[in-house]
Protein backbone atom coordinates (compact mmCIF):
# COMPACT_ATOMS: atom_id res chain seq x y z
CA UNK A 1 0.00 0.00 0.00
CA UNK A 2 1.22 3.42 -0.86
CA UNK A 3 0.24 7.20 -0.31
CA UNK A 4 -2.87 8.59 -1.28
CA UNK A 5 -3.87 4.60 -1.85
CA UNK A 6 -7.83 4.35 -1.54
CA UNK A 7 -8.49 0.83 0.87
CA UNK A 8 -11.69 -0.51 1.97
CA UNK A 9 -11.50 -1.89 5.92
CA UNK A 10 -11.86 -5.93 6.16
CA UNK A 11 -11.38 -6.30 9.85
CA UNK A 12 -12.81 -3.55 12.68
CA UNK A 13 -12.60 -6.00 15.29
CA UNK A 14 -10.41 -4.38 18.03
CA UNK A 15 -9.91 -6.24 21.30
CA UNK A 16 -10.86 -3.62 24.32
CA UNK A 17 -7.52 -2.77 25.76
CA UNK A 18 -6.25 -2.19 22.24
CA UNK A 19 -9.46 -0.23 21.47
CA UNK A 20 -9.27 2.43 24.84
CA UNK A 21 -6.07 4.26 23.08
CA UNK A 22 -8.06 5.24 20.04
CA UNK A 23 -10.20 7.95 19.28
CA UNK A 24 -11.05 7.02 15.81
CA UNK A 25 -11.74 3.41 14.47
CA UNK A 26 -12.12 2.10 10.89
CA UNK A 27 -15.55 0.97 10.16
CA UNK A 28 -15.77 -2.47 7.86
CA UNK A 29 -16.48 -2.06 4.21
CA UNK A 30 -15.86 1.78 4.67
CA UNK A 31 -13.25 3.32 2.15
CA UNK A 32 -10.14 5.51 3.47
CA UNK A 33 -7.45 6.92 1.95
CA UNK A 34 -3.72 5.82 3.27
CA UNK A 35 -2.47 9.25 4.82
CA UNK A 36 0.88 7.33 5.43
CA UNK A 37 3.01 3.96 5.60
CA UNK A 38 5.35 2.77 8.88
CA UNK A 39 7.02 0.05 10.43
CA UNK A 40 4.87 -0.81 13.21
CA UNK A 41 5.22 -3.52 15.82
CA UNK A 42 2.85 -6.06 17.12
CA UNK A 43 3.95 -4.95 21.26
CA UNK A 44 0.58 -3.63 21.90
CA UNK A 45 -1.58 -6.98 20.27
CA UNK A 46 1.10 -9.85 20.42
CA UNK A 47 -0.06 -12.96 18.73
CA UNK A 48 2.20 -16.04 19.16
CA UNK A 49 4.40 -16.91 16.54
CA UNK A 50 3.77 -13.36 14.93
CA UNK A 51 6.69 -11.27 13.32
CA UNK A 52 8.12 -8.80 15.50
CA UNK A 53 7.21 -6.30 12.72
CA UNK A 54 4.25 -5.46 11.27
CA UNK A 55 3.15 -2.79 8.20
CA UNK A 56 0.90 0.13 10.08
CA UNK A 57 -1.21 3.03 8.17
CA UNK A 58 -2.00 6.46 8.83
CA UNK A 59 -5.88 7.41 7.55
CA UNK A 60 -6.55 10.60 5.75
CA UNK A 61 -10.24 10.11 7.13
CA UNK A 62 -9.20 9.21 11.17
CA UNK A 63 -6.90 10.97 13.54
CA UNK A 64 -6.15 9.43 16.86
CA UNK A 65 -3.66 10.41 19.38
CA UNK A 66 -0.06 9.23 19.81
CA UNK A 67 1.31 5.85 21.03
CA UNK A 68 2.21 5.52 24.92
CA UNK A 69 4.72 3.20 23.85
CA UNK A 70 6.46 5.09 20.95
CA UNK A 71 9.07 7.36 22.60
CA UNK A 72 8.70 9.54 19.18
CA UNK A 73 5.32 10.29 19.94
CA UNK A 74 4.50 9.04 16.90
CA UNK A 75 0.37 9.08 15.92
CA UNK A 76 -1.40 5.20 17.05
CA UNK A 77 -1.74 3.70 13.22
CA UNK A 78 -3.36 0.54 12.26
CA UNK A 79 -1.99 -2.69 10.86
CA UNK A 80 -2.40 -2.91 7.03
CA UNK A 81 -3.71 -6.19 7.19
CA UNK A 82 -6.90 -4.55 8.39
CA UNK A 83 -7.29 -3.14 4.56
CA UNK A 84 -7.58 -4.00 1.04
CA UNK A 85 -6.99 -1.90 -1.71
CA UNK A 86 -9.83 -1.04 -3.34
CA UNK A 87 -10.98 -2.01 -6.84
CA UNK A 88 -11.08 0.95 -9.21
CA UNK A 89 -14.56 0.66 -10.56
CA UNK A 90 -14.52 2.87 -13.38
CA UNK A 91 -11.32 1.33 -14.58
CA UNK A 92 -12.16 -2.40 -14.62
CA UNK A 93 -15.28 -1.42 -16.79
CA UNK A 94 -13.01 0.59 -19.24
CA UNK A 95 -10.93 -2.71 -19.05
CA UNK A 96 -14.45 -4.78 -19.95
CA UNK A 97 -15.07 -2.62 -22.87
CA UNK A 98 -11.69 -3.13 -24.65
CA UNK A 99 -12.22 -6.32 -23.73
CA UNK A 100 -15.81 -6.79 -25.68
CA UNK A 101 -14.26 -5.17 -28.80
CA UNK A 102 -11.65 -7.72 -29.57
CA UNK A 103 -11.76 -10.24 -32.40
CA UNK A 104 -12.25 -13.67 -31.44
CA UNK A 105 -10.87 -16.66 -33.98
CA UNK A 106 -13.14 -18.09 -35.45
CA UNK A 107 -14.78 -21.46 -34.71
CA UNK A 108 -13.39 -24.66 -35.85
CA UNK A 109 -14.95 -27.63 -37.36
CA UNK A 110 -14.82 -30.90 -35.30
CA UNK A 111 -12.57 -33.38 -37.10
CA UNK A 112 -14.51 -36.04 -38.69
CA UNK A 113 -14.60 -39.25 -36.82
CA UNK A 114 -12.07 -42.06 -38.67
CA UNK A 115 -12.04 -45.37 -38.07
CA UNK A 116 -9.90 -47.34 -35.76
CA UNK A 117 -7.59 -49.34 -37.61
CA UNK A 118 -8.96 -52.54 -36.28
CA UNK A 119 -12.25 -51.93 -35.50
CA UNK A 120 -14.87 -54.69 -36.06
CA UNK A 121 -17.05 -53.79 -39.36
Amino acid sequence: MQIGEQVVCVDDQFAKPLAKYYVNLPIKNETYTVRAVFVGRRLMHPICGAADAEVGLLLRELRNGTDPRNKYQQELGFNSERFRPLRDRNASSENEKELVGIRVAPRTEPLKQMPFPYSPK
